[in-house]
């Protein structure tokens, strides 16, 4: 009986082993999906309406996936925002990477139009109205604050 109860201890210590090599090889050799995990979403929902974007400022934190979902109220409208901090030169390293980076995000009047991207530097990144829209046109911006 001593042999037999010492082959059960054996294979369990051998099955316990095999379980946490597992576990510790999934966490160390596929970092990448480790950091998808641990990386937060955040949704904000905007509102462009003649020269101006409601709430204004817009907060986020610094390592967030964020979805803006803007959506133009009276007629159409534009998005328009630097991947650099305010201030900072347009050469340094980007601060909010998109997953579609354009220049200008047409904001077509009824409809809501989602820009992704990671926010990866704290920071005050200004947006501003790309679509004339006005006499206030030039006078329709917020800011975007990383915290």
């Amino acid at each position: 009986m001593a042999g037999g109860a010492m082959i059960k201890t054996r294979k369990r210590s051998l099955l316990f082993m095999f379980f946490v090599f597992s576990m510790v090889s999934t966490s160390f050799l596929q970092p990448g999906c480790a950091l998808a995990q641990d990386q937060t979403n955040q949704v904000v929902e905007l509102t462009a309406r003649k020269f101006e974007y409601s709430p204004s400022p817009v907060h986020v934190k610094a390592g967030t996936k964020v979805q803006l979902k803007i959506t133009a109220i009276d007629h159409d409208h534009g998005f328009k925002i630097a991947a650099v901090p305010d201030g900072s030169e347009p050469t340094n390293k980007p601060g909010l990477l998109f997953s579609l980076p354009q220049d200008c995000w047409q904001l077509k009047k009824g409809e809501t139009t989602t820009i992704e991207f990671v926010a990866q530097a704290p920071g005050t990144y200004t947006f501003k109205c790309c679509h004339t829209c006005g006499l206030g046109h030039r006078g329709m911006k917020s800011q975007l604050v990383v915290d």
